[in-house]
């Protein structure tokens, strides 16, 4: 009798990893439907030009980047934002950290005036320097 009792207390050493496969197919799922949704910010058609890329130093901090989208709306960060709001971030961010780069993205259907706009409030922020993204025209191999 006492052999019986022995083998039914031994303990079980597998694991059961079904419950760890289901997760992994959720979050597999999760990510690959929310990845593209990160990476699209906001639409715009850059103007090509045949311009040298510009190097930065990898030390710098990121980027300050402004876009103005074809109705003239500015954005930071993928987010809408009126000139006063540009003006104060861009400033606070100036005095912070003044090796930023201060980039302004303009779609090409963008008035000039709006571009233009977009430049003088990060001027008005106390940006020395303002430089404009474009993209490069594509080589014909």
């Amino acid at each position: 009798m006492s052999k019986y009792r022995d083998r039914k207390r031994k303990p079980i050493a597998e694991i059961n990893v079904v419950p760890y496969i289901d997760v992994m197919l959720v979050l597999l799922i999760i990510f690959m439907v929310t990845a593209p949704l990160l990476t699209e910010g906001v639409k715009i058609d850059l103007p090509q030009t045949t311009a040298n890329p510009v190097e930065f130093n990898p030390e710098s901090p990121e980027p300050f980047i402004l876009t103005v989208d074809a109705e003239g709306q500015m954005y930071v960060d993928d987010l809408a934002k009126n000139e006063q709001e540009v003006l104060t971030y861009a400033a606070a961010l100036y005095r912070e950290k003044p090796q930023t780069d201060f980039l302004v993205r303009g779609d090409k259907q963008a008035l000039y005036d709006d571009v233009l706009n977009a430049m003088v409030v990060l001027k008005n922020a106390g940006v020395e320097t303002v430089s404009l993204i474009t993209e490069p025209i594509p080589s014909s191999n």
